[in-house]
């Protein structure tokens, strides 16, 4: 599979150089590509509208200005433009966080966004990784030192839940937006298997 991986502002730690690959396609966002520097990598494309931050110096092809004034946070752009070169997974760094808790949900709703898309998306930082269930769909969670494993329907209802391998299992289950049902679940195995018929969930894994 083709990977990208979209780098975000939100100040990052160099641990999570660890979840770079060899051949990983890197997309700086504006002031995301200070954030290359404790990641020890270099930007293979970069795009902003550089109101965070001065445009860099590496000026050119694989530098995108994009304008102030636009639809789209340099996230959903880059995000987008990742979706155009067909990659099939994007893991997003630099995006949950932060001092501006609307960017964070912002980055959530561009995560979604790549999945419907059909981009595998991933959002990462030191804590924590993001990750959305289609409707229809069987995704199987190891552990990986993470403790805690919530789940909240990202369309406002999700029918159909099912959870095995967490210490509340669900069967069949309806989670809705003004009820957190889904929070706070533990994992009791090695592996945690989650599914649904209708709507789509947010996966958040956390360690304790």
């Amino acid at each position: 599979m083709s990977r990208c991986v979209i780098i975000s502002a939100c100040p990052v730690s160099a641990s999570l150089a660890s979840a770079l690959r060899p051949g990983d396609t890197i997309i700086a966002c504006d002031a995301g590509y200070r954030n290359c520097g404790p990641l020890h990598c270099r930007p293979d494309i970069i795009v902003g509208d550089f109101d965070t931050a001065p445009c860099p110096a590496q000026e050119g092809d694989d530098t995108i200005i994009l304008p102030h004034v636009k639809d789209d946070t340099d996230t959903e752009y880059a995000a987008k433009l990742a979706s155009e070169k067909g990659f099939d997974e994007a893991l997003l760094l630099g995006v949950l966080g932060g001092r501006r808790l609307e960017h964070t949900l912002a980055n959530l709703c561009t995560g979604l966004g790549l999945e419907q898309r059909g981009v595998r998306a991933t959002l990462l930082d030191e804590r924590s990784r993001i990750t959305f269930v289609m409707p229809g769909e069987t995704r199987r969670y190891p552990k990986d030192g993470y403790f805690y494993l919530s789940v909240f329907p990202m369309e406002g209802r999700a029918e159909g839940v099912s959870e095995r391998g967490s210490f509340y299992e669900l069967t069949d289950a309806v989670l809705t937006a003004g009820y957190p049902l889904g929070v706070s679940n533990e994992f009791a195995a090695p592996e945690a298997e989650i599914s649904l018929t209708q709507g789509i969930l947010m996966i958040a894994q956390t360690k304790k």
